[in-house]
């Protein structure tokens, strides 16, 4: 009988987890290393999804005065009893999350900023009635509360206002630290956001005396002369560290668990295959969100079919501006990378964020920090041994890719099209191939016939797709089985059907191709045009290895 207990998607607060029977893997380790690696102000940098807020929950649950400590009962951190009774529950905590700072203005962002940390303010109320307190200290609290004083010393005062009524000094947690940034270079307030949080940073985090320490978690490690200028060397965590590498993702030994504690372990193959693949420090590292999503669909759904969890298209616009900004050097190194090589880069992040896209350089830097690109290995040169870590990645790649490649093939797709108008294979198959020359090899990538036919198959769809008037449908049931591409011209009351095939060797097109036009008889896909006013319908069967395809005509 599998386990019980539910997925926690989307669930980001320890408590929840631990008191509403969600399935939790055990991250508290983190919190001995944190302790024994001991830096005044930590910051933590990992691609969005990996599990950041969550950590940073679980350290408030377990330093914050008033904790309850049943919550650890039964995880790592509770058989090191002589630093449990030192440290759990002994520490005011103030925790912000900057996520949603955000807005059209900088004054609209300013002002989310006042409402996130006054939210924070009231969480302690009984600071207003505290005898330790006097009443200019109680002023300033009831600023902070309402929003209206002065937003670069709050933090700051905040914690020197716990640390005068509790006498303990103060742990603070930001998470997300670095999405105001991104937002107010996407909006146009860079350095008004930048000046803004180095001074709230510079009040809070340096020379403070009500400071225990700090934890800063983000996606980006923004430069210190930008940001951090006012701190006393902050120890950062990056990607390439191997101290705590570990506590954020989901290490090989506990996705192993996890399938199996689910009955799911036949799956274990195909999860590392998709999800698998990111190298922290010297930890082989699984994106936490991927796999708990994957895990719900495979026990809620009859369709096992992995899915692309992580993508977002905002975030994804980077490859996007990558291609873009790409010459024919990069498209190489893409080439290389989307047939499951590496490529050896230069990773600097010692500059500002509005640097990190001013040229195509830095952007290898930018997909490396985002989790698009993952490290194995660091060169005697100083260089970064960099490749793509999965398939859900890969297909994220080749998605965005395509659309580039798109856009650029526009003008050429109209002779194929006419081609698939007439009927003429031959055409189609030189118009395809024409394309295929200005592609780049991920469509030929992949180490399975599967993952090389899927990436031809999704070309076509591409390219199916640019043309009005064209309603193209893919893995459409169809007869006896799926059809690759069912396209309905309603325009002409045509149809066409196409089967894709790889073949290993160019000199196997021809007998593969005659293989996709038999197995579209034999499963008889024409069968999905009844019921449709359908005139005619064309059958295709086209076979690809490498920058070449073979069209067949039914």
């Amino acid at each position: 009988m599998g386990n019980q207990k539910r997925m926690p998607i989307g669930i980001d607060d320890f408590t929840k987890i631990r008191t509403g029977d969600f399935y939790y893997i055990d991250k508290t380790g983190l919190i001995k290393e944190l302790l024994n690696s001991w830096g005044e102000v930590n910051l933590f940098t990992r691609p969005r999804r990996f599990g950041k807020s969550l950590n940073m929950s679980m350290l408030r649950s377990f330093f914050e005065i008033g904790t309850d400590e049943s919550l650890f009962d039964g995880l790592d951190i509770s058989k090191e009893t002589d630093l449990c009774d030192k440290y759990m529950g002994k520490f005011p905590v103030i925790s912000i999350s900057l996520k949603q700072v955000s807005g059209r203005s900088f004054e609209n962002a300013e002002e989310n900023m006042r409402g996130i940390i006054g939210r924070e303010a009231r969480r302690f109320p009984f600071l207003l009635e505290s005898e330790r307190l006097d009443e200019d200290d109680r002023q300033i609290l009831r600023g902070i509360r309402r929003g209206d004083g002065p937003l670069d010393d709050s933090l700051y005062n905040l914690s020197r206002l716990l640390y005068k009524h509790y006498g303990k000094e103060v742990i603070l947690l930001i998470d997300e630290y670095d999405a105001p940034i991104q937002k107010a270079y996407e909006k146009g307030y860079y350095d008004e956001m930048v000046g803004l949080i180095r001074q709230i940073f510079g009040y809070v985090l340096k020379s403070n005396e009500s400071l225990f320490f700090g934890v800063l978690t983000g996606c980006m490690r923004i430069s210190k002369e930008s940001l951090f200028s006012d701190l006393n060397n902050p120890t950062m965590y990056t990607l390439m560290d191997e101290v705590c590498d570990e506590w954020f993702g989901f290490t090989d030994q506990e996705v192993r668990k996890l399938l199996h504690d689910y009955d799911l372990g036949q799956y274990y193959d195909i999860t590392k295959d998709w999800y698998d693949g990111y190298r922290i420090g010297t930890t082989d590292i699984y994106c936490p969100w991927d796999v708990i999503n994957w895990c719900r669909q495979l026990l809620s759904s009859s369709d096992k079919t992995p899915e692309n969890y992580w993508t977002n298209s905002g975030e994804n616009s980077i490859i996007n501006r990558f291609a873009w900004m790409s010459e024919d050097s990069d498209r190489y190194d893409l080439e290389v990378l989307s047939e499951g090589g590496y490529v050896d880069k230069k990773l600097n992040f010692e500059q500002s964020y509005k640097d990190l896209y001013s040229s195509v350089d830095n952007l290898w830097s930018v997909l490396f920090a985002a989790g698009y690109l993952t490290q194995r290995g660091r060169n005697e040169d100083g260089t970064w041994r960099l490749a793509i870590p999965n398939r859900e990645i890969r297909r994220i790649f080749a998605a965005q890719i395509e659309k580039w490649f798109m856009v650029k093939m526009e003008g050429g797709l109209q002779e194929l099209y006419r081609a698939f108008d007439e009927g003429k294979a031959e055409e189609i198959e030189q118009n395809i191939n024409i394309c295929l020359k200005e592609s780049i090899s991920f469509m030929d990538g992949g180490n399975t016939e599967e993952m090389k036919e899927t990436a031809y198959h999704t070309l076509l769809v591409g390219m199916a797709k640019g043309r009005r008037g064209w309603i193209v449908k893919s893995e459409r049931e169809a007869g006896r089985g799926r059809a690759d591409i069912i396209i309905v011209n309603r325009l002409r009351n045509e149809g066409i059907i196409i089967e894709v095939k790889h073949a290993d060797d160019r000199k196997k097109l021809q007998a593969k191709s005659e293989e996709a036009l038999q197995q579209i008889r034999d499963m008889n896909y024409s069968e999905y045009f009844l019921g449709f006013h359908i005139d005619r319908i064309e059958e295709y069967g086209i076979a690809f290895s490498g920058k070449e395809c073979r069209v067949l005509r039914g």
